[in-house]
């Protein structure tokens, strides 16, 4: 594993969201994994994590496909992206999924933009162990840990409160304190308090040379320090897929240094596409690829490299949660799959050409069960928040209402905490 990522450059975004492509370096090989033979069935996790096979899905008979190089991510700023128009097809009848049998505890979560009935469907499965939400209604939060006491439930302020962060211009004291002026009527709030348990700032800033992130260093250890104060927890960092790069992460250390003194937690983003599996080190392996601890990548996984080649080794391995994961097609403009998608709706074509399933939704849960049994092999990891359930208007492609939700439950049921 190179010791350095490169520089990332900031890609496509939308309403706030932003995705920057890592410069890779050779990632260490690893044996693959067999796939699945069981024409017409899916992979679901024993409680050994093995893979079985379940849902339909067929053979890809394309040699070149199933034996796609690695490409280099692009360091070329991919245009917004905007949902191509759909096609009408055919209804067709919903197979019929057999069951995930029983395993260990999960660590999946949910991003929730606003209120919906099925959000507490996935909450009284006890299995959901963090929320990241921008709905920041008391009554709502309250209800979130009525039905599920021990998910942990992080906030942020809405994006219309908050302008996406300029680092050059930041002024990291003078802005930390404004900052936390804003949030404490939220925070601090009676209503809320007891159910909050962590809060973000601004959404994945950018940081393009070290001065920048130092700035931001400063502004964060400011925050969590006047937060830690008050006894209200930091999640620190919330750093877009495949960023920052990894040299650039010494002058982020007095942040993280803060946040383990005042009980703070690190938040990040990992997305890939076409699946969740791409630039991995179980790139290339099938739709049942299996996770090991040694397994790396340069979107999803990158936080291994981060905590084995940075804060492990500097005794700062403060909690860590992903605050927002999935299938995202605006995070790499040289992959593969069709150019225009977005999220995980987008790509259930080509995951149905190529031998990831027929069905999407239980093709894209699988992908995700497969994030699942990574982040249980890391005990500083406290879970990641699907992108997203209930979310916001224009990021349609991403959402997991409906037939995702109901195959995501059953799972989270068979995978909840004894």
């Amino acid at each position: 594993m190179g010791a350095a990522g490169g520089l990332a450059a900031l890609v496509a975004a939308a309403c706030g969201r932003s995705r920057s492509t890592p410069t890779p370096s050779p990632l260490p090989s690893v044996t693959p994994t067999p796939t699945a033979t069981q024409v017409g069935q899916s992979s679901l996790l024993s409680p050994g994590g093995s893979q079985q096979a379940h849902l339909p899905w067929i053979t890809n008979q394309s040699s070149e496909a199933a034996g796609w190089l690695v490409p280099e991510p692009t360091m070329t700023p991919t245009p917004p992206k905007i949902p191509p128009t759909a096609t009408p097809v055919p209804p067709t009848p919903t197979p019929q999924a057999t069951a995930f049998p029983p395993g260990p505890p999960s660590k999946l979560g949910l991003f929730v933009a606003r209120n919906h009935p099925q959000i507490f469907e996935l909450l009284d499965t006890k299995a959901v162990t963090v929320v990241k939400t921008l709905e920041l209604d008391a009554n709502f939060v309250r209800q979130i840990k009525q039905h599920s006491p021990n998910t942990q439930v992080i906030g942020r302020l809405p994006d219309g409160d908050l302008a996406q962060v300029q680092l050059s211009e930041l002024d990291p004291i003078a802005g930390a304190h404004a900052y936390v002026e804003r949030l404490l009527p939220f925070a601090d709030d009676a209503g809320r308090r007891p159910y909050f348990d962590g809060w973000e700032t601004y959404n994945e800033p950018v940081a393009g040379n070290a001065d920048e992130m130092k700035r931001w260093a400063e502004f964060e250890a400011e925050r969590t320090r006047l937060l830690g104060e008050r006894g209200i927890r930091s999640v620190i960092g919330n750093f877009g897929t495949g960023g920052p790069p990894l040299e650039m992460w010494e002058y982020f250390l007095p942040a993280i240094q803060a946040a383990q003194q005042y009980d703070g937690w690190l938040g990040l983003h990992e997305y890939s596409a076409p699946t969740i599996y791409y630039l991995t080190t179980r790139d290339n392996m099938g739709r049942y690829p299996g996770v090991s601890p040694e397994d790396s990548g340069w979107l999803t996984l990158r936080y291994r490299q981060v905590y084995n080649q940075i804060l492990i080794p500097r005794g700062l391995a403060i909690p860590l949660v992903f605050t927002e994961l999935g299938v995202d097609g605006l995070v790499d403009a040289n992959r593969p799959g069709p150019l225009e998608a977005m999220g995980w709706h987008d790509f259930q074509r080509y995951w149905a050409e190529n031998g990831f399933g027929l069905w999407g939704p239980g093709a894209y849960v699988e992908q995700l069960v497969w994030f699942d049994e990574a982040m249980r092999q890391n005990d500083y990891v406290i879970g990641g928040c699907i992108y997203a359930m209930a979310g916001s208007a224009s990021w349609e492609s991403y959402e997991i209402l409906g037939d995702a939700a109901r195959v995501l439950g059953q799972y989270l049921e068979v995978h909840a905490p004894v």
